[in-house]
């Protein structure tokens, strides 16, 4: 008998984060400063994405390189506390760190390490097995993971991906969107280039649709087929707004989820919306996940409020 399929396999993007907390996000005056306890989390994008889709009840693994460090040890223990299937071959650079500073309004800078060598790859006897029992695949943009398209688009298995705060431009990023049949990133470094880059993301790549999150004032989305890019509005967070760190990776989970569903974009959108307005009302990173049950009711008060 061959081995149950994963609803979802996310690949690259574990590590641990370090939070400081300022009241604002500059380099205030002098050479030191006291701040609010510093707490490190188990973190980054391909975490965040694993853990809200487990939350929302999909069947998940997760697979990536690993320090064997503390950190490491960290990452592996609170896997197995939340019960999420993870694999991971043994990094000798270590597993990777990022400083976020969150300023009193929630929002944040993030400092990544770079410890892991842009030649480095996952090898393919070890990720093979686990892209043919696939349903959907999500890479992050961590690198040593761009190799596995080749085979994902021989299998004719889905891929996602979050540019996060691509300008455009990067090659590096540029890989990713063409190569990923459901993209998202940030409008952040694209405002006045928006529409430009997203129909070229659509144009020159695979992508059925690519979305762009732009924090209060909603998303923008473009689908293959249409010529406009929509806008969307926010959803008014149920609880205060504290920390922003992780609310990218929820609205792609509960966007994907919806998807996946065969939900309409209105539905998706509103979906990813509510689950990263509930990931701002939680301190550190991926620190709660929205469940099924959550969402759906969440969805259910945000168009009530929305008529």
């Amino acid at each position: 008998m061959s081995p149950s399929p994963y609803d979802v396999l996310v690949v690259g993007g574990a590590g641990v984060d370090t939070v400081v907390r300022v009241e604002r996000l500059e380099v205030p005056p002098g050479d030191s400063l006291h701040v609010p306890p510093v707490y490190d989390y188990v973190a980054h994008t391909g975490n965040g994405v694993a853990l809200g889709w487990h939350a929302l009840g999909l069947t998940t693994k997760f697979i990536d390189f690993l320090g064997d460090d503390p950190q490491g040890h960290a990452v592996l223990a609170a896997y197995a506390g939340h019960g999420l299937d993870f694999s991971h071959v043994v990094s000798p650079h270590g597993t990777p760190r990022g400083v976020n500073l969150v300023d009193a309004q929630g929002r944040r800078f993030s400092f990544y390490d770079s410890r892991h060598p842009a030649d480095l790859r996952l090898p393919r006897a070890f990720y093979l097995p686990h892209l043919e029992r696939a349903r959907h695949v999500h890479l992050s943009i961590v690198g040593h993971n761009r190799d596995l398209y080749e085979d994902l688009h021989r299998l004719g298995v889905t891929s996602s991906t979050d540019l996060h705060d691509w300008d455009g431009v990067n090659p590096h990023h540029r890989t990713y969107a063409l190569a990923s049949d459901y993209v998202f990133m940030s409008a952040a470094a694209v405002h006045d280039r928006l529409p430009e880059v997203l129909h070229g993301i659509v144009d020159e790549g695979r992508a059925r649709f690519v979305v762009a999150t732009d924090g209060a004032d909603g998303c923008h989305v473009l689908v293959r087929g249409e010529a406009e890019v929509r806008h969307f509005p926010a959803v008014r967070p149920e609880r205060p707004v504290v920390d922003s760190n992780g609310a990218g990776d929820a609205f792609v989970t509960a966007f994907l989820h919806a998807h996946f569903e065969g939900r309409p974009v209105e539905e998706c959108v509103l979906a990813g919306s509510v689950s990263g307005a509930f990931a701002c009302g939680a301190a550190g990173t991926h620190t709660e996940f929205i469940d099924l049950p959550g969402l759906r009711a969440a969805c259910a008060r945000a168009q009530t409020a929305a008529e």
